[in-house]
């Protein structure tokens, strides 16, 4: 399909094509991944979806959370954590994912290969505070595919920040996971109103 001069991928094979797609694993770090709703089921579609994609020579990125030192995170996050703990004294506020920490590294069963990227970041988008777009741009990508942790919360922001940005953007339902079904479930009614939702299947049949 064309519009002026532009060319507008209609469908899902063209949008999905591993010549312009980059697969993207947020935040698979052991701490989450053993707090998920469906543990089993989630690893095993996404070792699937990766073998899939690294048959396809595309790229695969990985997100991990980093969080900043104490004194230089913002008080309004600060509060956030504050909420979610129920503390109600900041100095007292966990550090979340330590890193070097075993439950802030990524998965055994999912983890990253030699030479794919991981990147560390510390909000709930890929596009702030990161060089995570100017790669995406500098490598031709114009479809990114969003799996990982937590649906809701990281997933839905950058992917909304994806598209937002001008990417075709994929988000893989069984390949995205949460604490809270419920909350996973919503954000995926919210996320096909925004992005393409495709299940795993369709995909891997796309890059076929």
């Amino acid at each position: 399909m064309t519009s002026g001069r532009r060319k507008i991928y209609s469908d899902f094979k063209e949008i999905a094509d591993p010549a312009h797609t980059a697969l993207v694993v947020w935040d698979v770090q052991n701490a989450l991944v053993d707090r998920i709703f469906n543990q089993e089921e989630f690893l095993t579609k996404l070792k699937t979806l990766l073998k899939a994609a690294r048959s396809g020579d595309i790229p695969v990125i990985y997100s991990k959370i980093t969080p900043l030192p104490r004194e230089y995170e913002s008080p309004a996050r600060t509060l956030m954590m504050m909420k979610r703990f129920g503390i109600n004294d900041p100095d007292k506020v966990p550090q979340f994912l330590p890193p070097g920490s075993p439950e802030s590294e990524i998965h055994r069963e999912v983890r990253p290969l030699d030479g794919e990227a991981v990147i560390p970041k510390n909000t709930a988008s890929f596009f702030i505070g990161t060089n995570f777009e100017n790669m995406m741009r500098n490598k031709g990508i114009e479809t990114i595919v969003f799996t990982g942790i937590s649906t809701e919360m990281g997933v839905s922001s950058s992917a909304r920040d994806s598209g937002n940005r001008g990417f075709y953007t994929v988000v893989v339902p069984d390949c995205v996971s949460s604490m809270d079904q419920e909350m996973h479930d919503s954000a995926l009614k919210i996320l096909n109103r925004i992005c393409f939702v495709e299940k795993s299947e369709e995909l891997i049949k796309a890059w076929s």
